[in-house]
């Protein structure tokens, strides 16, 4: 069962490890392996995991423990900010699910040596406006800095003002939030990808 309709209600709010999952795992579980077992399903989003639009999610990095969570999205691709090799646990789960992996390493250096590659965000967000690739996945490391950066040019293509921009964006850094990020994203050039569709319907993402 897919978990967008749920997500709706959720979009752009963050998904606390800390919060009750009690109720999710209800709504969403498995109803067979749960008669199986004897229990109830617990399906664990990703840290940092929220809904950016219809049929893009993003996140920190996902773990093993959310891989059953990740499978109720009926993924089609993930992007990745980090320039680290994918673990190979992850990478057997993108295989057995027909997942697509899409890197894009942005070097993760905390300030003052933080430097964002324009055309690297570009090209990330080709794939992402791209509704071939939706159902899609956005993570980094911890789905703030590099993840808010990609999300915060997204809405800049959608027309967002650049206060509800850094809204967002210090909602997931809260305090770790960079000046040189929210530079980035007010400075970032939207020229180029203004031809691509910014806005998805939800019968592009099935």
């Amino acid at each position: 069962m897919k978990v967008e309709s749920f997500l709706e209600g959720k979009m752009g709010r963050m998904i606390g490890q800390d919060e009750d999952y009690s109720s999710v795992g209800g709504i969403l579980g498995n109803g067979d392996e749960a008669d199986r077992e004897g229990e109830e399903v617990l399906l664990v989003p990703p840290l940092n995991f929220a809904m950016v639009d219809h049929g893009v999610f993003r996140s920190g990095f996902p773990e093993s423990a959310n891989f059953t969570f990740l499978q109720t999205l009926g993924l089609r691709s993930i992007v990745y900010l980090c320039p680290e090799p994918y673990p190979e646990t992850n990478m057997e789960f993108l295989k057995a699910n027909g997942i697509q992996l899409y890197q894009f390493g942005i070097d993760g250096r905390k300030e003052p040596f933080v430097n964002i590659p324009e055309d690297t965000i570009c090209e990330a967000l080709k794939v992402v406006l791209d509704v071939k690739n939706h159902p899609l996945l956005v993570h980094c490391k911890r789905g703030k800095h590099r993840t808010g950066c990609l999300v915060g040019c997204l809405r800049k293509l959608q027309r967002w003002c650049l206060s509800s921009i850094f809204d967002e964006y210090q909602r997931f850094a809260a305090a770790k939030a960079r000046v040189t990020d929210q530079r980035f994203m007010e400075l970032f050039d939207v020229s180029s990808l203004k031809h691509l569709p910014t806005y998805f319907s939800c019968s592009n993402s099935q």
